[in-house]
């Protein structure tokens, strides 16, 4: 079989290889390297789709190779419904990153071409965080991504950049030491019940683990995803992260980076620890509905229009940890179709966003009153991304925020319906950005603002198409992560609940 992840996972590292060969002062030749090998990259990712099962939970696409035998660590890679269409997300936002941001980095630390290879070497990452299929080299990409994005945000972002990227890179570490004390506990278990030690993640859902230590590994592991997600409280390095970074460099962070949180909670936390995650289910509620309704009201207060976007990020967030564990099948189809589309509204936001300060010299939203005047094209696709945010019908978000609270109405209604008013929250945060961003009268300064150009349209283009199609049609990815959903509930050994009604 064609090795497709490992060659997803070469190219851009090639490519971020190549681009450091390149003489000093060849700018551009390294932003056309960048953005040939992410869409070389991005064609090899949709012709692996012919490849795959999608009525099939199994792994799929998978490779295996000794990697430290001793310790029975492999470079295994495989993909289930879910891990697929994240490494499909990683792929198409990658290229609409690196067109975006063709002229980010001109007042960056280092020197243009470093910001691309950077950019390349974190979508090597990204593909790998999602196709490892060994738990010791998933932890190695977890850890890994850091690097990239500590010097994107610490040497490429706004006045806060050092700050926000120390921050960052403290609370990821954190949280990775907490889950390397996890594997190595599983690496001990494995070797005293099957006679050899193993990181494959299959074989050690079949290990027979003490329950009050599968809390203990389970929280290991969970705490790390939390830090990841974000959820509250350990969210409070995001706003400071997301706006002090490059639009670009938040796109992936927010858009696919953070998504490893919450993908680590249903691809890891549930299969290996499952009756820990039945036990902390309740707590994981709670928390989670903090999230949709603090997110959301401290977006409503933010005057930086990049704080707002990520305000909105941790209310979605608490909604895509709703309903993974709601245990339904509604609800982590929802979450895992939310996570998708959270990716794709959330690049709209940060990327226009970007274009809109670049050009107003401020992240202010009172800065930016008339738009819709002045910039007609910026100011419609910025609306669409908004109304997006706030889940209408008939784009992207709404059937999976719909999905995430009818799963978990029909086993925690009291947390659906409180996670409701995030809904109305959404509404509001939306609309008074909208309101004082594009309408009104011109704000002074505003006057003679640019349109977007022929580059900035074709890098939105395809990110607002995306979120108009699923918006009408999502059934192609919920048919491909249905039935690894399907066999995530088995494992873990719960059903959906029966049907109450009436006569």
């Amino acid at each position: 079989m064609f090795p497709w992840l490992t060659t997803l996972i070469l190219i851009p590292a090639l490519g971020s290889s190549a681009i450091a060969l390149l003489p000093k002062g060849r700018d551009l030749l390294a932003k056309q390297v960048a953005l040939g090998s992410s869409l070389l990259t991005l064609i090899v990712s949709l012709l692996m789709l012919l490849d795959f099962q999608k009525n099939s939970p199994d792994l799929q696409l998978a490779e295996s190779h000794d990697w430290i035998a001793t310790f029975g660590i492999k470079y295994a890679l495989g993909v289930d419904g879910i891990a697929l269409m994240l490494v499909l997300l990683a792929t198409i936002l990658a290229p609409i990153v690196i067109l975006a941001s063709w002229n980010e980095a001109e007042n960056g630390r280092f020197s243009v071409k470093t910001f691309f290879a950077l950019l390349l070497i974190l979508e090597t990452f990204m593909v790998g965080v999602f196709a490892a299929t060994d738990v010791f080299l998933f932890y190695v990409f977890f850890e890994a991504m850091l690097i990239p994005v500590y010097f994107l945000i610490g040497s490429f972002g706004g006045a806060q950049r050092s700050y926000a990227a120390v921050k960052f890179l403290l609370y990821s570490l954190f949280g990775g030491l907490l889950m390397l004390a996890s594997v190595i506990a599983l690496y001990v278990i494995s070797k005293d019940q099957l006679g050899a030690p193993t990181f494959d993640i299959t074989a050690l859902t079949h290990l027979q683990i003490d329950a009050h230590l599968q809390r203990w590994l389970f929280l290991g592991f969970f705490i790390a995803f939390a830090i990841k997600a974000p959820l509250w409280p350990f969210h409070t390095w995001l706003p400071d992260a997301a706006s002090a970074a490059t639009p670009g460099t938040a796109v992936l962070l927010v858009g696919v980076l953070d998504k490893v949180g919450t993908f680590g909670m249903l691809h890891y936390c549930l299969p290996l620890f499952p009756e820990a995650a039945k036990f902390f289910t309740p707590v994981i509620i709670v928390l989670s509905v903090i999230s949709v309704i603090y997110g959301a009201l401290l977006a409503i207060g933010q005057t930086d229009i990049k704080r707002l976007i990520a305000f909105t990020s941790i209310s979605h967030f608490g909604f895509i940890t709703l309903g993974i564990f709601a245990m339904t099948s509604q609800g982590q189809s929802g979450a895992t179709l939310y996570m998708v589309n959270h990716g794709f509204s959330t690049a709209a936001l940060f990327l226009i966003a970007g274009w809109m300060i670049s050009r107003r010299k401020s992240s202010l939203i009172s800065d930016f009153g008339g738009l819709q005047r002045v910039t007609p094209v910026m100011a419609w696709t910025f609306f669409i991304a908004g109304m997006s945010a706030l889940a209408l019908p008939g784009l992207s978000s709404f059937v999976s925020e719909f999905l995430v609270l009818v799963g978990t109405y029909t086993r925690y209604p009291w947390a659906a319906i409180v996670a409701t008013v995030g809904i109305i929250l959404a509404a509001l945060y939306v609309l008074l950005l909208v309101q004082r961003s594009l309408h009104g009268p011109v704000a002074p300064g505003n006057e003679n603002l640019p349109d977007l150009n022929r580059r900035e349209m074709i890098a939105i283009a395809p990110v607002l198409a995306i979120i108009i199609i699923l918006g009408f049609f999502p059934k192609p990815i919920l048919d491909v992560v249905n039935p690894t959903v399907a066999h995530t509930m088995q494992v873990v050994g719960v059903t959906d609940p029966a049907p109450t009604g009436g006569k």
